[in-house]
């Protein structure tokens, strides 16, 4: 049996990993660890794990979550995992961390990644980049193995547009420099911590863009893209918050290099995602929505083109909660487990 500690359980990542490992039939909450709520069971916190997860939280300094354990969640700000993630290792556990601590390889790159978040540009454990793995599972499956010790959880932005993106790019059908992510986020997206932002009374009936001098995600949206493409790639990136829960929802745009129909472009990606069981792919005509992944680890992409523009139009909808963050990170720790890589993960959507 896998024994996971999940540091910051107390946050919509920690409860959101919480919920997957009650249904996972090969590992077991060992910890759960935060600065906030220490003492209190879980289940105070969320009722609706009352009789399924009552385990109380303790401080980070407990000598209980300083306990051996298999599997360490970050589920943590920025900051955080580098900080810990060395004495982790050294008792044995595999680290998944849930920030951008470790989704990049180099302290240059992580330099670019912290100056968009305002954030100190030297990395506290630079001499771990280089072993940490993307955990974007559909693109980097074979490096998320038995001898990986640190998985960098993606953003939830990232995750929808590259999974929208990467089949174009990686076949060279579309013009890189006309990459478009148009992305709108439920309020969830911006965590548990309360702010006058997202007060309901301000969040009610109102939806804007924001971030538009640079959004973190970007950094990885372009280097995964770089990465398929063999070349640079920039994208012009929006997100937006739109007054729902939860979701994701990423209108991708490119120009053609040259001509193709419809059928071919789905086959083309039902093909790139052959054996890639959380992506889906479906033509304009089938209404999928937001709903149709809710609580799940999917991504749904819509496969388009605009015969009128020659332009391609992806529709990428994700959780931003599952696989957007909770979900992607029992995925990843699956795969470096050498588990299923479904295994606690085979929700179907709950509908209406």
């Amino acid at each position: 049996m896998i024994r996971v500690k999940i540091v910051g359980a107390g946050g919509y990542g920690g409860v959101g990993i919480v919920e997957l490992l009650l249904g996972h039939k090969q590992a077991e909450i060992a910890c759960l660890a935060d600065i906030n709520d220490v003492g209190a069971p879980i289940s105070r916190l969320y009722p609706h794990l009352a009789g399924y997860c009552d385990m109380p939280i303790v401080s980070v300094s407990d000598p209980k979550a300083a306990e051996p354990v298999d599997v360490v969640f970050f589920a943590t700000p920025d900051g955080v995992g580098m900080a810990s993630a060395p004495k982790e290792l050294e008792r044995g556990g595999r680290v998944i961390d849930y920030s951008g601590d470790f989704r990049f390889n180099s302290p240059e790159a992580y330099t670019d990644y912290a100056t968009r978040i305002g954030r100190n540009t030297l990395h506290a454990a630079p001499q771990l980049l280089p072993e940490a793995v993307y955990g974007l599972a559909e693109l980097h499956r074979k490096d998320l193995n038995k001898k990986t010790r640190i998985v960098g959880n993606p953003g939830c932005f990232a995750v929808s547009c590259i999974l929208g993106l990467a089949p174009a790019v990686k076949n060279g059908i579309v013009r890189l420099e006309s990459i478009i992510c148009d992305c709108k986020t439920g309020v969830s997206g911006a965590g548990k911590k309360p702010s006058a932002t997202f007060h309901y009374p301000a969040r009610y009936d109102h939806m804007n863009a924001y971030k538009l001098a640079g959004h973190q995600h970007v950094c990885e949206i372009e280097r995964e893209l770089s990465l398929q493409a063999g070349q640079g790639v920039k994208v012009t990136f929006t997100a937006q918050v739109v007054p729902v829960c939860r979701g994701i929802m990423s209108t991708l745009y490119a120009d053609f290099n040259g001509k193709i129909d419809r059928k071919a472009l789905v086959d083309l990606y039902n093909d790139f995602y052959n054996g890639s069981c959380f992506v889906r792919i479906h033509d304009r005509d089938c209404g999928i929505g937001s709903s149709h992944v809710r609580g799940t680890n999917f991504c749904k992409l819509i496969v388009d083109l605009d015969e009128r523009t020659n332009r391609m139009r992806i529709v990428s909808h994700i959780d931003n909660l599952l696989k957007g963050q909770a979900g992607s990170a029992l995925q990843n720790m699956n795969l470096v487990c050498g588990l299923a890589e479904d295994e606690g993960l085979r929700q179907a959507p709950k509908y209406p």
